[in-house]
């Protein structure tokens, strides 16, 4: 659907351009403020958030927080004390026990005055800082100023109430929370996680694959499903231009192998394929003619199927030309990879790597977070 006029947005690029931005919404925030993130570090830049926030819950601010308890592991019981003292909540998100030890709240947000709100992958991490090609992490964020951000705050509540995991039955968090397409005044947030049924953010994605023109992807971690990589393919032999901007430096290998493990199929089809070189990858970001998806979700099987992820998708040409800008931008530190230079390159230890990877975690993964999951719902395993 189109964008209101009310609705306003602006690109955050890097962790220099995101981090001010955000603490600028934290410091003139008057009612309310929401953070959710999956990692949350204890050194300068958290801490320093952390008394941004603080400060703001001394001047009769309601501040909220929440984050994963195995993203946030090096977080100590103790840092968010001063914030409590004088009022504010801090919940971890699903506790560590081995039982329920899979599925993580991977979604990024902060919502201010339900009136301001930021999306994307960004942590709250010093590695982030930097303009991610001579330092700091490469990654994504949207500021949004409109009526969105008031039902990003609605979802925020939702996960917040049930970040414990003590409510008994766990059906009611999936059916709350999981796999879920609100429709909202200036757009459509996606909401997905563990559970039954198919993925909004998989679902319309692949709806609108069905009749592209252009395709253009960002993602750190790339593995989709197979419906997904045979529209692209399909796309590809068909004449349709095909981009994608995946991680020449990752901090998970594994991921990476797994990845590559699929390059040979995706050039032969036509599909072309960039490593970004100078930072580690970790944006994500896909643009299907004038549709926009940005968000905290990976093309990856724990992003699709496991983890808690939120995503944005707009229909809007202003906003895709200015992603169209932040792909071209990123095309410019990028090696493109020829198929056979790649066939050249791949040694038959590399090649079993790359299989062994994806088995590990298209497979096994999935395998063992489905099996987590039937033991908490007493669901019946298919």
């Amino acid at each position: 659907m189109p964008l209101l006029e009310s609705t306003r947005f602006k690109w955050l690029r890097t962790g220099d351009e995101v981090f001010p931005a955000m603490l600028d919404a934290i410091q003139c925030a008057r009612r309310s403020i929401r953070l959710e993130t999956y990692t949350y570090a204890p050194d300068e830049l958290g801490t320093r958030i952390r008394d941004a926030l603080v400060e703001a819950q001394r001047r009769g601010v309601s501040v909220q927080v929440l984050v994963d308890a195995l993203g946030s592991l090096t977080l100590s019981a103790n840092f968010w004390q001063p914030l409590r003292t004088l009022g504010g909540e801090t919940r971890w998100f699903n506790p560590v026990l081995l039982k329920r030890f899979g599925f993580r709240d991977h979604r990024k947000m902060l919502v201010c005055d339900e009136e301001t709100a930021f999306v994307g992958g960004f942590n709250i991490s010093a590695t982030y800082l930097g303009d991610g090609v001579k330092s700091g992490w490469c990654d994504l964020g949207l500021q949004i100023k409109s009526p969105l951000a008031a039902d990003l705050a609605e979802a925020f509540d939702e996960m917040f109430a049930r970040a414990d995991f003590q409510h008994r039955p766990f059906t009611r968090l999936r059916r709350a929370l999981a796999r879920r397409q609100v429709s909202v005044e200036d757009g459509e947030l996606l909401l997905s996680g563990p559970g039954r049924g198919h993925s909004p953010f998989k679902r319309l994605l692949r709806r609108d694959l069905a009749r592209a023109q252009t395709v253009r992807i960002i993602a750190a971690y790339f593995l989709p499903t197979w419906r997904i990589r045979r529209d692209l393919m399909r796309l590809a032999r068909g004449g349709t231009r095909v981009q994608l901007i995946l991680p020449g430096k990752s901090d998970v290998w594994l991921s990476q192998l797994a990845c590559r493990s699929l390059y040979r199929r995706f050039l032969k089809a036509g599909i072309e394929i960039y490593e970004y070189e100078p930072q580690i990858l970790h944006a994500k970001l896909v643009l299907v003619d004038n549709i926009v998806y940005v968000g905290s979700s990976n093309l990856d099987p724990r992003s699709l199927r496991i983890n808690y992820e939120l995503m944005l998708r707009f229909h809007n040409q202003e906003l895709a030309t200015e992603a169209r800008a932040v792909f071209e931008e990123k095309l410019n530190y990028c090696r493109r990879i020829d198929l056979e230079a790649w066939r050249n390159s791949r040694t038959w230890w590399k090649k079993l790597q790359g299989r062994w990877a994806y088995f590990i975690l298209v497979r096994i993964d999935p395998l063992i977070a489905q099996w987590y999951y039937n033991r908490m719902t007493g669901a019946k395993p298919k």
